[in-house]
């Protein structure tokens, strides 16, 4: 059965920009300027900027949930120098603990695939979940609910159950896996997983 299993993308060196502009504006706003000279603008080899990883590292440090999912994504993705997947997960960790949506769905994903961790179906479960239980529907929540979503439809990590992935991929707005998992369900188990999806809503709209 064809799938789409995952949304999340390569991460240009656009969105780290804008990124650190956003938490530079966040949570560090009586730094002080990095004045222009003194910035390394030699590329590395995806595009990014090394001066560009380095300001990041120094805002994660500093403990700003956002720098530091995206010096995870540095370290997964290996923007400037060898990939290393044990630090991604160090900084994935560190962002998601106080609630970082997109940190928690790549935590996930990486306990799913058991790259940089041992693998594990229950804990990508779990951060998933916590991912997915956010509204509005910000950051990688939507993520987190598809691919929570695909885990219940191949039973992993937690009990296969095509009316759970239902719900979740429909949360999700995920058209091709609901429309795949549909083919397989009764109707009376769509009627009860889109209850199951507007009963969700309902006790999530005053959040």
């Amino acid at each position: 059965m064809m799938v789409c299993r995952r949304v999340f993308c390569l991460l240009g060196p656009s969105l780290l920009a804008a990124s650190l502009n956003a938490t530079a504006q966040d949570s560090v706003s009586n730094s002080r300027p990095v004045k222009s000279a003194a910035v390394n603008v030699t590329p590395c080899s995806t595009g990014h900027k090394q001066a560009e990883v380095d300001r990041l590292i120094i805002r994660a440090r500093k403990g700003d949930a956002g720098a530091q999912f995206w010096t995870g994504v540095a370290f997964e993705q290996g923007w400037c120098g060898k990939a290393d997947l044990g630090k991604a997960l160090h900084w994935y960790k560190l962002s998601a603990a106080p609630g970082d949506r997109d940190a928690q769905n790549s935590l996930g994903q990486m306990y799913e695939d058991g790259r940089g961790a041992k693998q594990g179906y229950a804990l990508a479960a779990q951060w998933y979940r916590k991912d997915a239980e956010y509204v509005p529907d910000l950051g990688g929540a939507g993520q987190g609910r598809n691919n929570l979503g695909m885990l219940y439809l191949d039973g992993l990590g937690v009990p296969k159950d095509l009316v759970q992935a239902h719900m979740w991929f429909h949360l999700a707005g995920s058209k091709l896996n609901l429309s795949q998992v549909r083919s397989r369900m009764t109707e009376s188990q769509i009627l009860q997983a889109e209850q199951m999806a507007e009963n969700w809503r309902r006790g999530h709209s005053a959040e």
